[in-house]
């Protein structure tokens, strides 16, 4: 039987048209470098959406996998296994947190995350203290709470109604939030940085004042970390950039290196309500996913892989403040590490999408963040010379795409 060739057209065919995937297939990657059907190389600033932390193939990663894929794929949640127990002890022993849950993706653990949050107040002080706090152009996820909890509608918009209890803020307005909370708040809802927002870096005095009416209101603090977690911001977590300790901590993208896996870190005080019977997840702990996790979680919480985050941040900022030297296309360059976000000037707010075709032409890829902001998560290990190779594909990019113009098709 001959085998159907496989085409970026067959995903027209036999996939819901819920992505619309660029129109090229890449097969294979090494390090930050990634190669098409065609045999064409692309510099990858993308990782997956903060995901490839340390690239494509890492020799640590694919030896974990290995060895594992060797002994055991998958139990049931009604046994433990060895890679599962080695990575919550690591997490643990590198966070505030004392317990993890696990499960297969980000939206999974701020689901737990949320659940949890509710379910401590009910337990702690009875059903009326429900409400969930978040900010708009936030975004936590695709399950229909995880949306609800996310700030931005276009997400929520055709599934409704969706669950209630839940209110949204402008991101870094104290006094907006200080009108809002009350005794009836469970949790506020916070990304250390927005990421799909636009790449919005918390203020380190709102998020500090976050904290404490959390306190005064016995309120849960939720840090999203799914993209900001496992080493993006030069720390472990972005929680010790900005000095401020969660109560719940979700967690994914990163944490496997490219191997689907999710978690949710949490205290000794909050554990507790979810006990047995109360939340699940069929592949949550998989002995697979968590050996690579672990793997990952090895390399990545090293000084020197830590310390290197914010040196590449920095010839990052240097090459995009020379393309806007030249090209005067940025308003601001801002985020956190290695999430940069650069937002377009006014005249092509709505136009992001157009840069980041012209860039996979030139042979880099890269993100948006919303349709005003080009997004950058690269591999946390990413060589200079690939940035700054890259760099120069994306200045030729954004030079075809001004000369076109805004209105071009």
């Amino acid at each position: 039987m001959t085998q159907e060739k496989v085409t970026r057209a067959l995903f027209d065919d036999v996939m819901v048209p819920n992505y619309n995937p660029q129109q090229f297939v890449p097969v294979r990657g090494q390090g930050s470098r990634v190669w098409d059907q065609d045999d064409r190389e692309y510099i990858d600033f993308a990782g997956g959406i903060a995901v490839n932390a340390l690239g494509h193939t890492h020799p640590a990663l694919v030896a974990a996998l290995k060895e594992q894929a060797d002994k055991l794929w998958h139990l049931s949640n009604t046994c433990t296994n060895e890679p599962a127990l080695r990575l919550a002890k690591k997490l643990t022993d590198a966070t505030f947190a004392d317990k993890v849950f696990f499960c297969s993706s980000g939206g999974e653990a701020n689901e737990a995350a949320f659940k949890l949050a509710r379910k401590y107040a009910y337990d702690n002080t009875g059903p009326e203290k429900h409400e969930i706090i978040s900010f708009t152009q936030s975004f936590h996820g695709r399950t229909l709470f995880t949306v609800s909890v996310g700030g931005q509608k276009k997400y929520r918009e055709g599934f409704e109604p969706v669950p209630g209890g839940i209110t949204h803020l402008p991101y870094n307005d104290i006094d907006a939030l200080k009108a809002a909370i009350s005794d009836r708040t469970c949790a506020i809802v916070m990304e250390p940085i927005q990421g799909e927002g636009g790449i919005i870096p918390a203020d380190i005095e709102f998020a500090k004042e976050v904290r404490r009416l959390c306190d005064e209101h016995d309120a849960l603090l939720v840090f999203d970390e799914v993209q900001t977690g496992v080493g993006r911001t030069g720390h472990l977590y972005a929680y010790e950039t900005l000095g401020v300790t969660p109560d719940i901590l979700t967690t994914a993208k990163a944490l496997g290196g490219g191997f689907p896996v999710g978690a949710m870190l949490t205290t000794d005080k909050c554990a507790p309500s979810l006990g047995f019977g109360t939340h699940g997840s069929t592949y949550g702990g998989n002995p697979l996913a968590c050996a690579v996790a672990e793997a990952a979680l090895d390399v990545i919480n090293t000084p020197e892989v830590l310390a290197g985050v914010n040196d590449k941040r920095a010839i990052f900022v240097e090459e995009l403040e020379k393309i806007n030297a030249k090209h005067n296309i940025f308003r601001d360059i801002r985020g956190g590490g290695l999430l940069i976000g650069a937002e377009l000037i006014e005249e092509w707010h709505g136009k992001a999408a157009k840069f980041l075709a012209a860039a996979r032409e030139a042979g880099v890829m890269i993100l948006v963040a919303g349709p005003n902001v080009l997004r950058m998560t690269p591999s946390l290990i990413i060589p200079e010379t690939d940035i700054r190779e890259g760099m120069a594909k994306l200045e030729q990019a954004i030079a075809r795409v001004i000369e076109a113009g805004p209105d071009a098709e």
